[in-house]
């Protein structure tokens, strides 16, 4: 990656990461919390963790429209606004009414799609899986953080306290936004957010496997979150302080076991087989954990099957879309993609919730076991992504008026899909299509604007 890919990797991925540890600080700790407000129920109390999915996953796919449209970083900065006056609200709040009114705040700050996009746009094709690896990671990192540091922040400051914390991680994460990511300018005609190319989303077949798939891993994450931690005390008779010890042990190593598949998978055009492995990977932990193994040493093994499929997914999948997705609703299809996600979580607690009431703990994993299945069966007709190669083109010397010129003849010529300038580096993107590119047509309007 380039000196712009590694920054843009590194500051969404702090970006998403500390909105993420905001939402994520308080499951260890809301339900005692929640005991001293008024007019508390449990069912107010699960509303309260869970609205902020609901909220993502119906403003998702606005958002991402808007950020084709208006530009991702006015976009994302409006988001994280939101997400803070969230963070304020349900800081202040004395009834949970208020508390749920603040969390369906902070997920209405959806600016998953607009990050996604806005890594797709300032990283070559050749590199997205490794930017998107970083910043799924990131995720999985401030989940093991937030389930670290929420019971000691609740000891320190309390909820209230967490909750103003979450709102100065939105403020730093502005920053980041505005002083550190470049600004991308895609010079392409983008597409309005109306029924038409809504419906052209939704209805392309190997988006649409991508949106039923991630949907699939995130309503098991949501539900296996329900079962394991009272597995690990009751089974396993490992105290709840000590579960974040399992956790970090599991992520650690299936990130590392992600990173060669990561780079075979790329180097060697096996994008699709990566893919099923992944989703096989996911299956047979359920399997595994389905027989309630006898020791610590087997669930932890059987974790880590799951987490090193679950890594290699969240890495793909979201390179995956921006690969089949049109460059013209790039934020769109992101959009539509991190709607099914959030959505898949809302559903994931309901059903984990139903299962266990009528079948027990090991009804989720027989359930999340089914769903893959049924997953690895859809995504074996999903085709290769097409074969793409992003080009650095460097405009220094060339002023602004030729820029626009220049670019423009690139849309003229045969296999040139999108060109996004970097106005902060002087530099553009040309993303082409190697089957028909062609070659010798670009070198020639490289030599007429002699760069």
């Amino acid at each position: 990656m380039n000196s712009i890919e590694l920054k843009t990797a590194l500051s969404l991925a702090l970006i998403y990461a500390t909105r993420m540890l905001g939402l994520f600080m308080i499951l260890p700790v809301f339900t005692i919390y929640a005991e001293n407000l008024e007019q508390v129920t449990p069912l107010l109390v699960g509303m309260a963790i869970g609205i902020y999915g609901l909220t993502q996953a119906i403003l998702q796919i606005p958002f991402g429209a808007w950020s084709d449209r208006l530009g991702r970083k006015p976009v994302i900065i409006v988001g994280l606004l939101i997400f803070m006056l969230g963070s304020v609200v349900a800081a202040s709040a004395d009834s949970i009414y208020w508390v749920i009114i603040g969390r369906a705040l902070q997920g209405a700050g959806a600016i998953a799609s607009a990050i996604m996009a806005l890594a797709s746009d300032l990283t070559r094709e050749q590199h997205r899986t490794k930017v998107m690896a970083i910043i799924g990671a990131s995720i999985g990192a401030s989940f093991m953080i937030a389930l670290i540091i929420g019971p000691l922040l609740q000891g320190w400051i309390g909820v209230q306290g967490i909750f103003w914390v979450t709102a100065a991680l939105a403020i730093i994460s502005i920053s980041i936004v505005a002083l550190l990511i470049p600004t991308p300018v895609a010079q392409i005609h983008h597409a309005t957010l109306d029924q038409a190319t809504l419906k052209t989303v939704i209805s392309d077949g190997q988006l649409l496997r991508l949106d039923l798939g991630v949907f699939t891993l995130h309503m098991i994450l949501t539900a296996m979150f329900v079962v394991i931690p009272v597995i690990l005390r009751d089974r396993y008779m490992i105290v709840v302080d000590m579960h974040w010890q399992i956790y970090l042990g599991v992520m650690l190593l299936s990130l590392i076991l992600l990173i060669p598949v990561v780079i075979a998978s790329e180097k060697y055009a096996k994008t699709k087989l990566a893919f099923l492995l992944a989703i096989s990977l996911c299956a047979m932990s359920h399997l595994f954990l389905y027989t309630q193994p006898e020791t610590i040493n087997g669930f932890f093994i059987a974790m880590l099957i799951f987490f090193w499929g679950f890594n290699l997914l969240e890495a793909s999948m979201p390179s995956l879309v921006s690969k089949f997705s049109n460059p013209v609703s790039k934020g769109l299809s992101m959009g539509v993609f991190s709607s099914s996600q959030f959505m898949g979580a809302f559903v994931g607690g309901v059903m984990a919730g139903m299962i266990v009431q009528n079948f027990g703990h090991n009804g989720v994993f027989i359930f999340a076991f089914i769903m893959f299945l049924l997953w690895f069966l859809v995504a074996l007709s999903m085709r290769n992504p097409t074969g793409y190669e992003t080009l650095t083109i460097d405009l220094k010397e060339i002023d602004q008026q030729q820029r626009e010129s220049f670019v423009r003849g690139c849309y003229n010529i045969q296999g040139v899909t999108d060109v996004t300038v970097i106005s902060e580096e002087q530099i553009a993107y040309v993303r082409t299509n190697k089957r028909v590119f062609q070659q010798h047509q670009f070198n020639q309007l490289q030599c007429d604007y002699k760069i």
